[in-house]
């Protein structure tokens, strides 16, 4: 069973998505050029990374010779375009894109290099997940892991779709397109309607 890639150009956008979502944090804390590309390449290829070094394959974007320009160019259009062409929910929908399908992607990949079901699944949340959480922490703010948003729990959701309808022997693009379509609805359901996971609140 060969690895799943994603189609090329979309491959390159999901990153640039989550490349830009980290540039403008940097932006956001008038931080210098150098440390805006550093925000967008931990963001961009961290949940790649983590997923390749888990699974033990070669990692992707020191292969791809389009992803470094790609988190370059990202960079640079955050440092050249006023903050207010990002305001509101437009990088919030992106961001949800690109967790939906890199979730689906990391737990295909996974699978296909012979990983257990459900330890494929949790690389495909880490794939979808951890750029963001890395982003998160050098900027000083609370992580996705520890806001009561549906961020961390959508990934799931598309993760163990994925993972379902391929044992099940679905149709790959079938599988991949419903798991996607599924974690980003429901990423999306909490971004209109604040949908939060309950905290816990036992007293001891």
């Amino acid at each position: 069973m060969s690895p799943p890639v994603l189609p090329p150009l979309l491959d390159l956008a999901g990153t640039a998505v989550f490349a830009l979502s980290g540039a403008l944090i940097a932006a956001r804390m008038r931080q210098t050029f150098v440390t805006m590309v550093f925000f967008a390449l931990v963001t961009g290829v961290g949940g790649g990374t983590v997923r390749d070094l888990l699974i033990g394959e070669p990692v992707f974007w020191l292969r791809d010779r389009w992803v470094a320009p790609i988190i370059l160019a990202t960079a640079i259009l955050a440092w050249f375009t006023p903050s207010r062409w990002w305001a509101g929910r437009i990088l919030l929908w992106g961001d949800a894109v690109g967790l939906a399908a890199y979730s689906v992607l990391g737990t295909a990949k996974a699978l296909a290099f012979g990983v257990a079901p459900l330890p494929a699944a949790i690389v495909g949340v880490i794939s979808g997940c951890v750029g963001g959480i890395i982003r998160d922490i050098l900027a000083g703010q609370p992580s996705i892991l520890m806001r009561p948003e549906l961020y961390v729990t959508a990934a799931a959701l598309a993760a163990t779709l994925c993972m379902g309808g391929t044992l099940l022997g679905l149709p790959q693009g079938l599988v991949w397109g419903l798991a996607a379509l599924a974690g980003f609805a429901l990423r999306g359901a909490a971004v209109v309607w604040k949908i939060e996971l309950p905290a816990y609140s036992r007293e001891t």
